[in-house]
């Protein structure tokens, strides 16, 4: 049977991408991928928050055609860089991405979440070329009953925190730019993705860097919400998502100009203490305790998982690790990391192509099955 590939090179060959949010964590990830799939990326970005950051010890601005340190909230600066890089297509992956840090300053959050999305597609407006946006949401956005199925893409939005908040009103937003002016194009879609997981993240409130660096630390990791439950993914295959996705819009699909989800299946749906029993089985020295006050904490989310069914139906996008797989290639990115087997930039891209070809042989099983 032939291999069915999900993302062809020749669609991305040349092409010129503004990317937001390009020195975080996914951001990082993603400009590495388009430099290997032969796009021209422009970032642009705050300087990394994390030391050490996965932007520095990657080398990713090596591979980016321009790089531009810069705040989403400044619309002026955003418009001269985004018009000067004569994008044919924009990453939206710029945020302040987490719950706690929202309770502490929620009107940066929603500066940030909300007007920087309209900033960002207030400049979209002004470029000549540009075909495609995605806009990068999060899981987060719905009005979450704590329901034990998944959401899907037609289900209220909402948020009781202000981070989940703001997500909820940028896919608002974004909704209501693709009508009022994004009719006739560029085309415009928005991601719903869930908890991802992979090497080079050192965000705080965060599983796996707080695991992390617990262990290296030799103390305790200590975990508020033992037994929330999430769907966790690796990375990578939140990140095929959205580039299956900018395919089909760079190719003129205009049905694909909509919100999608881009969660894992239930599988991989665990409580933080299973995904922390399931990562002892790579750092034995791990060890954890529960938060004596994480009952006097703010509101978080207990259940919480997306409905993908439509993008496995419509795009062909299939999860290509599972849960157990995504683990074992997070805990040894690290590893080697620490270990000096292999550099930051080197992990990055020896799991990019072993990820492409699970991805494919994924679409392959999932194509022929179908045919049958």
């Amino acid at each position: 049977m032939e291999k069915v590939v999900t993302l062809h090179p020749a669609a991305w060959a040349g092409k010129r991408v503004f990317l937001t949010g390009h020195t975080g964590f996914k951001g990082s990830w993603l400009a590495l991928w388009l430099r290997q799939l032969g796009a021209e990326v422009h970032g642009y970005s705050l300087a990394p928050e994390t030391n050490p950051s996965l932007f520095t010890l990657a080398r990713v601005e090596s591979a980016l055609a321009g790089h531009t340190l810069g705040d989403i909230r400044d619309a002026d600066a955003l418009r001269s860089a985004m018009i000067a890089a004569r994008p044919d297509i924009v990453f939206h992956l710029a945020a302040q991405p987490l719950v706690r840090a929202s309770y502490k300053d929620p009107a940066a959050t929603y500066a940030t979440n909300v007007m920087g999305t309209v900033n960002v597609l207030e400049a979209a407006r002004g470029c000549t070329n540009l075909s495609a946006i995605v806009v990068a949401t999060t899981d987060k956005c719905y009005d979450n009953r704590e329901w034990a199925w998944g959401y899907r893409e037609t289900d209220a939005l909402g948020g009781h925190d202000p981070y989940s908040a703001s997500k909820a009103c940028a896919e608002l937003v974004a909704a209501s730019y693709r009508r009022a002016f994004f009719a006739n194009g560029p085309l415009l879609a928005t991601g719903r993705a869930g908890n991802v997981i992979g090497g080079g993240d050192w965000s705080e409130d965060r599983l796996i860097p707080d695991a992390e660096r617990a262990m290296r630390a030799g103390t305790p990791l200590v975990i508020r919400s033992p037994h929330a439950t999430r769907p966790w993914q690796h990375v990578l295959d939140c990140l095929h998502g959205y580039l299956v996705l900018a395919q089909r819009l760079l190719a003129g699909d205009a049905a694909c100009a909509t919100a999608w989800n881009f969660g894992p299946d239930g599988a991989a749906t665990r409580t933080v203490e299973q995904v922390l029993q399931g990562l002892q089985q790579h750092w034995p020295a791990l060890i954890w305790q529960l938060d004596a006050n994480a009952t006097t904490g703010k509101h978080e989310a207990g259940m919480l998982h997306l409905d993908a069914s439509r993008a496995r139906q419509q795009l062909g996008w299939q999860t290509a690790w599972s849960f157990e797989t995504a683990l074992e290639h997070t805990a040894a990115w690290y590893r080697q990391l620490h270990d000096k087997t292999a550099d930051a930039r080197a992990l990055c891209d020896q799991q990019i192509d072993r990820f492409t070809a699970a991805a494919s042989a994924a679409t392959s099983v999932a194509t022929s099955g179908s045919a049958a």
